[in-house]
């Protein structure tokens, strides 16, 4: 059996969308998602935030930077990277999610004019490997 990398996130955003060009002239963009989570712990109910770092590349990350805005909401679908580098001689990573489809929902201060709409990254656009030397972050 073939391993599987997928993640479907709905969320909000925490801050607005940062869009960069890397060395080569490839436009990438960073935010950050916040997802919610409410349990019932001892008959109370509790909420849980987790936050993820989105990363969308190409065309993806320029035609969208303009509707991901603060407390606009999306649904992602995506797969996990982990960054790998070394920092004063340690080895440092963190994972983030690179995003593959983005459908702006309801919600925040974005323009509107594309709910419910879809949006595909062109597979050209994300890279087969990146390192932070990649990110211009």
């Amino acid at each position: 059996m073939a391993d599987v990398n997928n993640v479907v996130l709905i969320g909000r955003l925490v801050r607005d969308a940062e869009l960069r060009f890397t060395a080569n002239g490839k436009a990438v963009s960073k935010v950050n998602l916040a997802v919610n989570e409410r349990r019932k712990v001892n008959g109370e109910w509790k909420d849980n935030a987790g936050f993820f770092e989105l990363v969308l590349w190409g065309k993806l990350a320029e035609s969208l930077n303009k509707y991901l805005l603060k407390g606009k909401q999306i649904a992602i679908t995506g797969k996990l990277n982990q960054e790998r580098w070394e920092q004063n001689g340690d080895p440092r990573s963190k994972v983030n999610v690179t995003v593959m489809t983005v459908q702006l929902l309801g919600g925040g201060s974005a323009n509107n004019e594309h709910s419910q709409e879809t949006f595909t990254a062109e597979a050209s656009d994300i890279p087969d490997e990146t390192t932070t030397d990649d990110i211009p972050f």
